[in-house]
């Protein structure tokens, strides 16, 4: 009811001040209502004492005409529903994401951990991108398109929140078979702005399987002309030893090493730009200077329509006025 009102408007709020007949009218009748009690002096009232349901309900014409007066002055206040509707055009970029799904993204350095952190932070960017084509790629030892580029943000916020680590694909880190099949998926893409936003957390770690190299793939990417932004995702503090985060070495150095100069080198000769993140404020960061950086051109156009609903006030209010005569001729008529 709350949220229906809020989309009413009056065309002539200044009829609202014929609000102010409706006390003086109340008074009148009280007062020419008591003019017309009789009085008599008896000893005792006992026998008076029983009232009808007709005296109970005596004021009730006057109580119809004053509710049919306020259906009169709402109608001509005019009141009108509002309804809006909203249209987005622009011209969109196509965008994949590619992550890292590899075991050392379970870290829980980055709470609640490296992948849950990237999950969230990612869907934010998706809905706040409301025209581009997205799609997901995640490597881990072998790649994988998790989600085609799609407009449809529901299927994608789906399948990132059902990212894992290690779930389906083999252990290791091949960043230059993850960039490459993002490179891939946007080689048909029509847009003029191709992007493609790498997340890992780890270096290349490539199986004897592996068939594209990082730098092959960052070839690739150039031939096609797509933009690369690379984000390196670890809370530890790389050594010439192996990462230390809080004064205690790593039990699993290489998984959380970090490959800075490649991926520095993947984002500068694509056009893109290497970020760090560190903690999950520092991701949400990187990805709202990346939603600045890359731009749509977005146009909203807002339409209103309004519909009269002083038609109905003013068939209640006839309807009232109608039941008062009926009652005050019948039922409540008096006799001189």
């Amino acid at each position: 009811m709350i949220e229906w009102l809020k989309n009413i408007d009056f065309a002539y709020p200044a009829a609202f001040a014929l609000f102010a007949l409706i006390p003086v009218l109340i008074f009148w009748y009280i007062k020419k209502s008591d003019g017309k009690q009789a009085y008599i002096t008896v000893s005792s009232v006992y026998a008076f004492s029983f009232t009808s349901w007709k005296n109970k309900l005596r004021h009730l014409p006057f109580i119809l005409r004053i509710l049919a007066l306020t259906c009169v002055i709402l109608a001509l206040a005019r009141p009108q529903k509002r309804s809006e509707v909203q249209k987005i055009s622009g011209n969109g970029i196509d965008i994949m994401l590619c992550m890292d799904v590899s075991g050392s993204m379970g870290s829980r350095d980055i709470l609640p951990s490296r992948l849950e952190a990237a999950k969230e932070v990612a869907i934010q960017f998706i809905e706040n991108r409301p025209l581009d084509r997205i799609g997901l790629v995640i490597f881990s030892g072998e790649s994988y398109t998790q989600c085609p580029i799609t407009t449809d943000r529901t299927a994608l916020i789906e399948q990132i929140q059902s990212l894992e680590t290690q779930k389906y694909l083999a252990d290791g880190t091949v960043i230059g078979e993850g960039l490459a099949t993002a490179v891939d998926r946007l080689k048909k893409s029509e847009s003029p702005s191709k992007v493609i936003i790498l997340l890992t957390d780890g270096k290349e770690s490539a199986p004897v399987t592996r068939i594209i190299d990082p730098l092959t793939a960052l070839e690739i990417a150039k031939s096609q002309h797509v933009k690369v932004y690379t984000i390196g995702m670890s809370a530890a503090h790389i050594t010439a030893t192996g990462p230390v985060k809080d004064g205690q070495q790593n039990k699993n150095p290489s998984s959380d090493q970090l490959d800075e100069e490649l991926l520095r080198r993947i984002a500068n000769e694509t056009g893109g730009k290497y970020f760090r993140a560190t903690d999950h404020e520092g991701l949400e960061n990187i990805y709202r200077q990346i939603d600045k950086m890359e731009k749509s051109k977005v146009e909203i156009t807002i339409s209103k329509k309004y519909s009269d609903l002083f038609p109905a006030l003013l068939l209640v209010s006839l309807g009232l006025m109608f039941l008062e005569m009926v009652l005050r001729f019948t039922i409540f008529r008096k006799f001189p």
